[in-house]
C-alpha cells in the first residue's frame, strides 16, 4: 500500500502546489488573494493571516485561489482597486494564470531528475533470475527444455550480440517456432555454452504470434550525474508530453464511444481509453510498489504533466481559457466580456463532471490493474 500512500500524497501536493503557483504569482504582481484552500463545498477548517483566508473543504478533488477580479460579476469594493486581476496588464495577468501550469511541468521535471541522479531507475540485465518450468497448457518451457539455469547471462542470439534485455526480447518475439543459437556465459564456467531452444509461438493479442523463451531477468539500480540526468528529465517531460497529449485526444474525442462502451459492459472498448480518478490512481499506485519507488514517483510525474497539459487547454474556466482571454484584450486593446463566455464555462464543467463521475464508476466497477 505504500506505493498508494506515495500516489496519495503526490497528487495531494500537485493540488496545493498549483494553487500555490497562482498564489505566489498574485502576491508577487500585487494582486489581491483573499482564499486559498484545498478542496471545495462546506468549509471544514480555516484560519485567517492577513488579508488571506487559508483552509479545508469537505469535497477533496481540487483546490482554488480566490484573487480578486477573476470573477466577472464580482463587484470589488473601492479600497481594491487597484488590485485586482482585471486591471493589471497581460503580461501580469499571464504570469498568474500559467504560473500554476508551469508548477506541473517544474514538479514532474524534479522528479524524474531524483529518480535518475539520487534513487536510480531499475533496468532488466540479460542475466537470468528465474526459468519458467511449463507454459499455460503445461509444456515445457523453451528455456527449461535445454536447461537454461539461473544466472546465465545470454551473450547473443543467431550471432547477434545482445547487451540489454529490450533487445533480447525483440530479437525472441521475432522468431515464434525457430530454433535459435544462444551463446550464454555461466557463473561458474570459463567458456561460453552454445544452447538451441527451439521457442514457443504465443499469441500476440492481434492474429498473430511471438516467440517466447521462459525465462525471467534479473535487474541493477542505474544511477547517472546530474548533467546526464538533467539532460534526461528534460526527454522524459518531451516524451510525457507527447503521450499526454495523445491520451487527452483519445479521450475527448472517444468520450460518446466510452459512454456507450460502460453502458453496454464493453470492458475491451473502455480499456482502449478509459479515464483515471484519484482512486484508481493510487491503486495503481500499490500496484507499482512491487516494482520499486522510482517507478510509483514517474507515476506522480506523469500525473503532473498530463494535469498541466489539460489545464492549458486554451477554453475557460481553464487556466489556458484565462490566458486566451488575456491574449484577445492584448490583441483588441480593450476588456473581454468574459460573461459571454459562461456557456462555454458551463460546458466545460459539465464534461468534467462526467468525466470525473465515469471515471469513480469504473475505478470501483471495473479496476485498472498492471497484471
Amino acid at each position: 500500500m505504500t506505493g498508494g500512500l506515495v500516489v496519495l500524497f503526490g497528487i495531494l501536493v500537485m493540488v496545493m502546489v498549483h494553487e500555490g503557483g497562482h498564489f505566489v504569482a498574485a502576491k508577487a504582481v500585487g494582486m489581491k488573494a483573499t482564499e486559498f484552500f484545498f478542496g471545495f463545498g462546506p468549509k471544514l477548517w480555516s484560519f485567517r493571516r492577513g488579508e488571506t483566508e487559508y483552509g479545508v473543504k469537505a469535497i477533496p478533488l481540487g483546490g482554488y485561489v480566490r484573487i480578486v477580479g477573476m470573477n466577472p460579476y464580482e463587484e470589488v469594493p473601492p479600497e481594491d482597486h487597484g488590485r485586482t486581476y482585471r486591471e493589471k496588464p497581460f503580461w501580469q495577468k499571464s504570469v498568474v494564470v500559467l504560473a500554476g501550469v508551469v508548477s506541473h511541468f517544474v514538479v514532474a521535471f524534479l522528479i524524474f531528475l531524483l529518480v535518475a541522479s539520487v534513487i536510480g531507475t531499475t533496468e532488466p540485465t540479460t542475466t537470468v533470475l528465474t526459468v519458467r518450468q511449463t507454459l499455460d497448457d503445461g509444456i515445457v518451457t523453451p528455456a527449461a527444455a535445454v536447461g537454461m539455469r539461473s544466472g546465465d547471462r545470454i551473450v547473443s542470439i543467431d550471432g547477434m550480440v545482445i547487451d540489454n534485455w529490450a533487445g533480447l526480447v525483440d530479437a525472441l518475439e521475432a522468431r515464434p517456432g525457430m530454433t535459435v543459437d544462444l551463446i550464454v556465459e555461466r557463473p561458474e564456467g570459463c567458456c561460453p555454452v552454445l544452447l538451441m531452444p527451439t521457442l514457443a509461438a504465443l499469441p500476440d493479442g492481434d492474429g498473430g504470434t511471438v516467440g517466447f523463451l521462459g525465462v525471467e531477468p534479473t535487474s541493477r539500480t542505474v544511477r547517472v550525474d546530474p548533467v546526464t540526468g538533467i539532460a534526461r528529465s528534460g526527454g522524459a517531460i518531451g516524451e510525457a508530453t507527447v503521450a499526454s497529449a495523445q491520451g487527452l485526444w483519445r479521450l475527448v474525442s472517444g468520450f460518446s464511444d466510452l459512454f456507450v462502451a460502460t453502458v453496454l459492459g464493453d470492458t475491451e472498448s473502455i480499456n482502449k481509453t478509459r479515464p483515471a480518478s484519484p482512486i484508481g490512481l493510487i491503486r495503481i499506485g500499490a500496484e507499482t510498489q512491487q516494482l520499486g519507488i522510482a517507478f510509483t514517483l514517474e507515476l506522480v510525474a506523469l500525473i503532473n504533466v498530463f494535469v498541466g497539459l489539460f489545464n492549458v487547454i486554451p477554453v475557460y474556466p481553464l487556466d489556458g481559457g484565462h490566458f486566451s482571454v488575456a491574449v484577445y484584450e492584448k490583441i483588441r486593446g480593450r476588456p473581454a466580456d468574459v460573461r459571454k463566455l459562461i456557456p462555454v464555462a458551463a460546458a466545460v464543467v459539465l464534461f468534467m463532471v462526467l468525466l470525473s463521475v465515469l471515471a469513480i464508476y469504473l475505478d470501483i466497477t471495473n479496476p485498472f490493474t498492471l497484471r
